[in-house]
């Protein structure tokens, strides 16, 4: 998603629906972006700042200091535009809905297509096996390295499809507005953890036997 998905006037609006539901400094407003488009779209500080001074002496946001860190908040004069211009921001909230769903749609298509490319290299390597087999016999220590080989492959392409199924997850569930609590990032960690020990342990044990 391209800059470009915000028409017109659309950055604005939406910067004024961001604060509506909570103040927020810059940044806040930038990852906030970034999560809501999928992670397709993450604005620069020169685009995001220049909209808030205008949002700002338009007197529908206000800014406060605290500390280092500048706070916006709307004002009651935002929430009366956001208002009136509801079903624009239903439109725009729509669109980034299909943006995010394109994203998904992209994400399931290049695994496939590793997938794809990943059988493409199995098969060429097998046929270099079978060629290399013509000039010297073959040895059960060649079989056992062609499947090995082939197992790396197949984890690699697991691993990734695991990836690209959960980031797609958890930026569509965002980029809805869900919410992302902290415990359901240390499932993930403590799961990953837990697989990662129990292949480590694994292929200890078979080092061993």
């Amino acid at each position: 998603m391209s800059p470009a998905v915000f028409s017109h006037g659309d950055l604005r609006l939406y910067l004024l629906s961001l604060l509506a539901e909570s103040p927020q400094h810059g940044y806040g407003i930038i990852q906030a972006l970034t999560d809501r488009t999928g992670g397709t779209y993450t604005p620069s500080a020169g685009t995001i700042y220049p909209r808030l001074a205008k949002l700002e002496e338009e007197g529908l946001v206000t800014k406060s200091v605290d500390g280092r860190t500048t706070i916006y908040a709307i004002t009651g004069a935002g929430r009366s535009e956001l208002t009136a211009r509801e079903s624009d921001l239903a439109g725009i909230e729509a669109g980034l809905t299909d943006s995010v769903r394109l994203i998904a749609n992209e994400v399931r298509q290049s695994v496939q297509e590793a997938m794809k490319s990943l059988r493409a290299d199995l098969a060429t390597a097998e046929h270099d096996d079978r060629r290399a087999s013509k000039s010297r016999p073959r040895t059960p220590l060649d079989d056992e390295r062609i499947v090995s080989r082939e197992e790396v492959h197949r984890a690699d392409a697991v691993i990734n499809a695991f990836r690209a199924r959960v980031r797609t997850d958890l930026r569509t569930h965002v980029a809805k507005g869900g919410a992302l609590p902290a415990s359901v990032v240390s499932q993930l960690e403590d799961g990953l953890d837990t697989a990662a020990k129990a292949v480590t342990a694994a292929l200890a044990a078979l080092n061993r036997g």
